[in-house]
């Protein structure tokens, strides 16, 4: 009878990896802000209005109030007074005119404006910090 033989045994093995982080402190940075004063110059267009008034004696007697108007670009306020005769009877005392006139300029002034501009300083690790993953954590 033969020799029974022995189931031939082939181990099977298996890698596992583990990955861990950790931490370090690879550098600082240090951020400076400094603000500054410059001097430059603004252009801008400035619109300004007036009006210039004047007064005109009517001495008019009228039969209603009149309405405030325009003639060629004045306006015209009437201002009347009552006056009592035996009758009463509207006068047309004065008028008001009023003229506007606008006027544009275009000026240049030196102005004061503040400017920030910011420093970065890359400085090393500080004396107590870890660079870098001690040899400890690698397997």
């Amino acid at each position: 009878m033969p020799a029974e033989t022995e189931p031939t045994v082939v181990p099977v093995t298996e890698e596992t990896i583990e990955v861990k982080k950790a931490e370090r402190v690879a550098g600082r940075v240090r951020v400076s802000v400094h603000t500054e004063t410059v001097r430059e110059m603004v252009e801008e267009t400035l619109r300004s209005s007036s009006a210039a008034i004047e007064r005109v004696a009517v001495g008019r007697e009228i039969a209603e109030v009149p309405q405030i108007r325009e003639e060629d670009g004045v306006l015209i306020i009437p201002v009347v007074e009552e006056v009592l005769v035996v009758e009463r009877r509207l006068l047309l005392k004065e008028e008001i005119r009023l003229r506007q006139t606008e006027l544009e300029e275009t000026i240049r002034q030196p102005v004061e404006r503040r400017v920030q501009r910011a420093e970065v300083e890359r400085l090393p690790p500080a004396s107590g910090e870890p660079s870098s993953a001690s040899s400890s954590d690698v397997p």
